[in-house]
């Protein structure tokens, strides 16, 4: 198989595999989902990152003495639900609890949950594809953070199908809030967009 070192190498209307990916040496973030390949953005804007710094910071802290693990972008998670081997994101944050999932790449399967953060680039795919994506391949819960908006909407799989848990609006005075899956972890809006 042969080594890609630039992106331009790559053939955006082909379908790739995990394997294809491994061969690819260049410095441009890629996601593959379903085997379609999708350019990640540039460097996100500093308030995206803060917001996931923020997040994961408050998400590590409320778990440090349970046995999940959070993980921050770049970290590649390989959905193998209904597409082994072809589709591989990285989410902006992910929580995994059952550390037979991990590996030196990363993580095989589905996170307990997964968190993005929009941006202007991202946002349609995250509402879209993304979404479709962790719900078939049973990510129990998947936050949405909209820096613009200051806001966090939290789904949870129920039946196979997200539900909305919550809309929380840091503009309307929502603070301490949790999802369904670890009731105990607890993120105080006001500190996420905060600037």
């Amino acid at each position: 198989m042969k080594t890609i070192t630039d992106l331009s190498q790559l053939d955006f209307s082909k379908q790739y595999t995990y394997a294809d990916y491994l061969q690819w040496r260049f410095e441009e973030r890629v996601e593959l989902i379903k085997g379609w390949l999708y350019k990640m953005s540039p460097a996100p804007k500093r308030m995206h990152q803060q917001i996931n710094f923020k997040l994961a910071h408050q998400f590590y802290l409320s778990l440090n003495l349970n046995s999940c693990n959070v993980y921050e972008s770049p970290f590649d998670v390989r959905l193998t639900k209904q597409n082994r081997n072809i589709t591989v994101v990285q989410p902006d944050i992910c929580i995994i609890c059952d550390r037979s999932k991990l590996d030196d790449y990363g993580c095989i399967g589905s996170p307990d949950l997964i968190v993005e953060v929009l941006s202007e680039s991202t946002a349609k795919r995250d509402y879209n594809e993304k979404f479709n994506l962790y719900e078939e391949n049973e990510v129990k819960e998947y936050w949405i953070a909209n820096p613009d908006l200051k806001t966090i909407e939290i789904y949870c799989l129920e039946n196979g199908v997200y539900q909305l848990h919550g809309l929380f609006d840091a503009k309307e005075g929502a603070d301490i809030i949790a999802g369904r899956l670890f009731p105990d972890m607890q993120v105080s809006l006001k500190e996420v967009f905060k600037d």
